[in-house]
């Protein structure tokens, strides 16, 4: 039986095939893309570490030294919620859900990755946002939580947890509290005095509205009441008689009157219809 010839292959062509692998490892370990809303901070092995004095990759195409290693970051607006329960100011568990705009403060982004990692959300943001909360949440009674007092909360509470990140390579953008749950018979209790506070503001409303209306009116009277005063005071025995006197021929005037004119006992003309 035959025996099958064997595919040998050329003797330099082994060592040039070992060549090109090691070059793709190495051009696949010393390149880099960045996509939209990342930035990469370098960590060079034989250099220091973590570059801090440099600003960080920007997006697109890079080469780096295989032995570096480039850490990536989003550097795009980021939500943290969270849920906490919390105290208020005499003593009462709320359950509160607030949200955090945040992210990483580009140009330091060396000096996070230095001193806090990757994970800086739960090393930082996390423990400052539940500080600042219940700090702020400790000054208020379980009303003004749910009702009047929110957005100054909201407002306090991202005062305080800025003044915590600032110093910590993170940017806080904003704060909000989205839900607040009080116990339901504390929520019932508040719930019964605020529609008791709108009835009673109705109420006043309305009485205001009707004590108005009588002054008005009782302006409108006395002017009619000073009006028919001057009025009678002006008018004399001899102006009455004079316009008595004018009225009266007037009538006597018209072609459908039938009237005879005597005199009067007090001087004003009697007039006697044909009836």
């Amino acid at each position: 039986m035959a025996q099958q010839p064997q595919l040998q292959f050329p003797k330099g062509i082994l060592p040039i095939v070992f060549i090109g692998i090691i070059v793709l490892i190495f051009i696949s370990k010393s390149t880099v893309t960045l996509e939209a809303g990342e930035a990469g901070v370098l960590w060079k092995r034989f250099g220091g570490g973590v570059v801090t004095d440099q600003p960080p990759l920007g997006e697109g195409f890079h080469i780096v030294a295989p032995w570096n290693t480039v850490i990536v970051y989003e550097t795009r607006q980021q939500e943290l919620t969270e849920k906490m329960k919390v105290l208020s100011s005499n003593g009462l568990d709320i359950q509160l859900e607030a949200t955090a705009w945040y992210q990483p403060k580009w140009e330091q982004l060396g000096f996070l990755h230095q001193t806090k990692g990757t994970n800086y959300l739960d090393r930082v943001l996390k423990p400052a946002m539940r500080s600042a909360t219940r700090s702020v949440v400790g000054r208020y009674t379980p009303e003004q939580i749910y009702s009047s007092k929110r957005d100054a909360i909201q407002e306090e509470i991202f005062d305080e947890t800025k003044k915590i990140v600032d110093d910590q390579y993170i940017q806080l953008n904003d704060v909000l509290v989205r839900d607040v749950t009080l116990p339901i018979a504390i929520k019932d209790a508040i719930e019964r005095k605020l529609s008791q506070e709108q009835t009673s503001l109705e109420y006043k409303f309305k009485l205001e509205i009707a004590q108005k209306e009588a002054e008005k009116q009782r302006i409108e009277a006395q002017g009619k009441a000073d009006a028919n005063k001057i009025l009678s005071a002006s008018l004399t025995d001899k102006i009455l008689q004079d316009k008595g006197i004018e009225a009266t021929l007037k009538l006597s005037q018209s072609a459908n009157s039938k009237v005879v004119v005597v005199g009067g006992s007090d001087g004003l003309p009697l007039i006697l219809g044909n009836n």
